[in-house]
């Protein structure tokens, strides 16, 4: 067993390197080729951009559809398998007609907008796939946390050679429509070979999907909307997600435009990736000395802090850095245990409904993280028009006192402002304690419905 074990998590986490490349890569830089790379009228990055939050809204309803489909194959190589392997070989292809940049005016914002939801699409199949094996693996909380924490560094080392690297290797290829398509497809292969590692290594318990009843559409929404634990935990997620998506994607701006050197955005990039590396590190000893209401109430008060010195740091890289590490160690244990509140609400709603539909409830995930990507999107492309940043076909060199003043306020308030609403519903409404989990799991083992879950095997 410790043997499986050991080795679901080596798979498991190293998978995830690769997936981070390749969605930060368009969640990060996708709105910097359209507004500072291609050459697009004013009208044309306006409707592009706009179609992006509103593309990514529309197909986040279409995740637990995505959700009840995984939650009913029945194949030879199991539940989630398939659906990792044919959500990330088409998510590849439409990937790279995105940075393709092909086409121009009515032509360029028709052939986008159908390979973006076609990768929204093929990306969601294997974003809930993959991380609906965490539940199906253990219910062990700390077993969980563990497997949680080591995939969510993995996530982080490969989200940050991005973070890191796109701004100066694009920049040295000549920052040319053709560099990035280069560094797309590189980001691209790099994703499908740390595939190989779930889908070759993770020994995920076949039998007892085999054992499930299918789940019907009725059955889908009664799953969610019977649920209450995971509707709040969706709410909470959702108000964080908007403003984590909403600072990141101004940093390349803030450090362009505020702080005047573009060439330091990978130094930022460095610190925020150390800091969130260490953050996740430190988690499970954290784990065993405070609960995760104190986990969340603390990292929350590193996100204020580290905000309160954001908005003023723009003068000093010193600032910047001590801000961006308060920052982004706060948010690195928020994000983890978000994924640990969404687990746990699997055993809750078996508990509770009397049916397990892992892939339907982890659904949810990349549903909030569209949604949050889909208003942040829109928050900073309307920041950068009305800013002065986006004027034309090409971007301002600089901008004036009160562009810079609305750049801060989209950057820092309204995302202080959404983190810590989705912080006051989970401590008013998310009632899974660590007590009640354990009383949930051994009620259902009772009933025989975890046993088969327990031994890991083919």
């Amino acid at each position: 067993m410790k043997d499986i074990n050991r080795r679901n998590k080596l798979c498991f986490g190293l998978g995830t390197v690769g997936r981070d490349m390749f969605y930060a890569f368009e969640a990060n830089a996708l709105l910097y080729f359209l507004s500072n790379v291609l050459t697009l009228p004013l009208w044309v990055f306006v409707t592009t951009s706009t179609l992006l939050s509103v593309l990514r809204i529309l197909d986040a309803v279409n995740d637990p559809i995505t959700g009840l489909v995984i939650d009913n194959i029945r194949s030879p190589w199991g539940k989630f398998k398939p659906a990792i392997l044919v959500g990330g070989v088409a998510s590849v292809l439409f990937y790279l007609v995105l940075f393709g940049g092909v086409g121009q005016g009515t032509g360029f914002i028709l052939l986008f907008a159908a390979a973006y939801i076609l990768w929204d699409i093929s990306y969601g199949i294997n974003d809930i796939a993959y991380w609906t094996l965490l539940p199906a693996l253990t219910q062990d909380q700390k077993q969980r946390e563990k497997f949680g924490a080591f995939a969510r560094i993995c996530a982080n080392i490969g989200m940050y050679i991005i973070m890191v690297g796109w701004q100066p290797i694009t920049a040295a290829l000549g920052n040319t429509r053709e560099a990035w398509f280069t560094v797309a497809a590189a980001v691209s292969a790099v994703y499908l070979l740390f595939l190989l590692f779930p889908l070759l290594g993770v020994r995920e318990n076949r039998a007892a999907a085999q054992q499930e009843e299918k789940t019907t559409l009725r059955q889908m929404w009664r799953a969610l909307a019977g649920n209450d634990q995971l509707m709040w935990t969706t709410l909470s997620m959702a108000l964080f997600m908007v403003g984590y998506c909403t600072t990141t994607g101004f940093a390349t701006y803030y450090m362009q435009y505020l702080f005047g050197d573009i060439g330091m955005y990978a130094v930022l990039a460095a610190v925020c990736g150390v800091a969130q590396l260490a953050a996740l590190a430190i988690f499970p000893a954290f784990s065993k000395r405070f609960n995760r209401r104190q986990l969340y109430g603390g990292a929350t008060a590193l996100v204020l802090l580290g905000y309160a010195v954001f908005a003023f740091a723009e003068v000093s890289l010193f600032l910047i850095a001590a801000a961006a590490v308060l920052l982004f160690v706060g948010q690195a244990f928020i994000q983890l245990l978000m994924l640990m509140f969404l687990a746990d609400t699997v055993e809750y709603g078996q508990w509770k409904l009397g049916k397990r539909n892992e892939s339907v409830t982890f659904s949810i995930q990349p549903l909030v993280n569209k949604i949050g990507g889909a208003l942040s999107t829109g928050l900073i492309s309307i920041s950068l028009v009305l800013s002065g940043i986006k004027t034309g076909d090409t971007a301002a060199v600089s901008i004036d006192a009160g562009g810079q003043m609305i750049v801060k306020l989209s950057m820092f308030a309204v995302p202080l402002v959404m983190i810590l609403a989705g912080y006051i519903i989970y401590r008013k409404k998310f009632r899974i304690s660590e007590e009640f989990y354990a009383q949930i799991v051994n009620e259902l083992r009772e009933k025989g419905e975890l046993a088969a879950q327990e031994d890991g095997a083919e």
